[in-house]
């Protein structure tokens, strides 16, 4: 693969954030494509492949057709040498810190991981000889307070939390990219996605998986902050799909991927304990420390553009979505507590 200039038997694929929730599931969609696919992992989270542990099968696809290479996103001079031997002719930008209530806490770092690794990701593919289509997941965050409901994708931007800040920089920049410089490269804006596969720090992961140990009698209570805020929640897998279906159009365009229904902390929580048969009322309680200093508003997106251009919807529906990631913990939680009596009495 000396230099990228061998001939491509398969499209050739890289993906920085291969280990989380998206990353895994667009790997195991490509893979099935037929693609030769390559992820970026971050030297700290070496050990930290439980989302594609499966696809590490030396016998199907691991240094086959699936390849992981050590890279942090600071790491530019690296991250070049990469690309350059990689040579994909589709780049899948998905790492970066996502969650917006801890870009309160880390301000400085989200934006240096959101919006400048972001640019230096461009500036790399800016000068590469080849250069590979970009697919950059931007976030229903940058229109923060919205000034239309539902939003589009000429919606101005209006932000009101570092993480969402970070994101409109790194989605001008893609812009930016595009227009100046002939890269191929797309922003999709996402509205919040879930799936059993989501990361504990979110609320959906925290209502089902506390639901399952309160059904479990490993915990008793489920504390959250305002059961009334609302998002467009879709589901991984359908957006995923979206993904790819940008990369193969003719001309590179954003596009908005979502639900178009707002659904409201208390329906979920409503929805994950109805799965177990169980009374949230009865469990669940409010702590003001869990309130967002700044909460958006009606954040729900207008996806009639990608369903027209990319015969794109989805196809999980909100209820179904959130009654798998609680079946999914249920039998997680009870595997663990099987191998630990067995290991008990052993």
């Amino acid at each position: 693969m000396a230099g990228g200039i061998e001939e491509i038997t398969h499209p050739r694929a890289l993906i920085t954030g291969i280990t989380g929730q998206d990353g895994s599931y667009l790997a195991e969609y490509l893979l099935d494509k037929g693609y030769e696919v390559h992820g970026l992992v971050r030297r700290s989270s070496a050990s930290n492949r439980g989302r594609i542990e499966h696809l590490c099968d030396r016998s199907r696809y691991f240094e086959k057709t699936f390849f992981l290479h050590h890279a942090d996103l600071e790491d530019t001079t690296t991250l070049r040498r990469l690309m350059t031997s990689i040579a994909p002719q589709e780049f899948y930008h998905l790492a970066g810190q996502s969650h917006v209530g801890l870009s309160f806490d880390i301000p400085e770092s989200t934006c240096d991981m959101v919006a400048m690794g972001t640019l230096r990701l461009l500036e790399i593919v800016r000068d590469m000889p080849y250069k590979p289509k970009f697919f950059h997941p931007t976030s229903s965050e940058i229109f923060g307070v919205p000034f239309q409901v539902p939003q589009t994708e000429e919606t101005p931007m209006n932000p009101v939390n570092p993480y969402g800040i970070a994101k409109v920089f790194a989605t001008q920049m893609v812009k930016l990219y595009r227009s100046a410089f002939g890269v191929f490269a797309c922003n999709a804006i996402l509205y919040n996605h879930e799936s059993p596969r989501r990361g504990e720090h979110f609320v959906s992961l925290k209502i089902c998986r506390t639901a399952a140990e309160i059904k479990l009698g490993i915990q008793h209570e489920l504390v959250l902050g305002n059961l009334d805020s609302q998002r467009d929640w879709g589901d991984s897998r359908d957006y995923i799909r979206a993904f790819w279906k940008m990369l193969q159009q003719e001309k590179p365009e954003d596009f908005i991927i979502s639900t178009g229904k707002l659904h409201s902390v208390r329906e979920m929580v409503e929805t994950a304990f109805e799965t177990l048969k169980l009374d949230w009322k009865l469990y669940v309680r409010q702590d003001p420390r869990f309130f967002r200093p700044l909460e958006p508003y009606a954040l729900v997106g207008d996806s009639s553009k990608a369903k027209k251009a990319l015969g794109w919807e989805p196809r999980i529906s909100f209820k179904e979505m959130i009654q798998e990631m609680v079946s999914h913990e249920l039998d997680r939680l009870q595997k663990a507590k099987r191998a630990e009596s067995f290991s008990i009495k052993a």
